[in-house]
């Protein structure tokens, strides 16, 4: 009955720095909500232009934006958004101003575990 989503942050390329300072507090702030089972960041480093024949390729130059990838894991959807809701009030303005578009939310029951929706 686990609940996930992944954002997707497009960061402007001036603001990085700021960017990377200010998951460090989303992290410990996501970390502390009530049901939250996991969050992990990450950054694009690296690419496939080939294929899978040869191994991924280091991103050498930002075209736009530089991607970042939440991963964030709950125990159940009511926790979730509960959580989401803080989440926005906390960090929706100082994200803003840090990325090239609103960042975008997939999100849903993770596949292979029973759930009552």
């Amino acid at each position: 009955m686990s609940f996930a989503e992944v954002k997707i942050f497009q960061v402007l390329p001036d603001k990085v720095e700021a960017f990377e300072e200010l998951v460090v507090g989303m992290r410990k702030f996501q970390a502390a909500c009530t049901g939250c089972q996991s969050i992990r960041y990450l950054k694009r480093f690296y690419t496939y232009d080939d294929g899978i024949q040869q191994p991924p390729r280091p991103i050498k130059r930002v075209v736009g934006a530089v991607r970042y990838y939440s991963y964030w894991e709950f125990e159940g959807l009511e926790q979730y958004h509960n959580a989401t809701q803080r989440y926005f009030a906390e960090f929706e303005k100082p994200l803003r101003k840090l990325l090239k578009v609103p960042f975008d939310i997939n999100c849903g029951y993770i596949l292979g575990e029973e759930h009552d929706d």
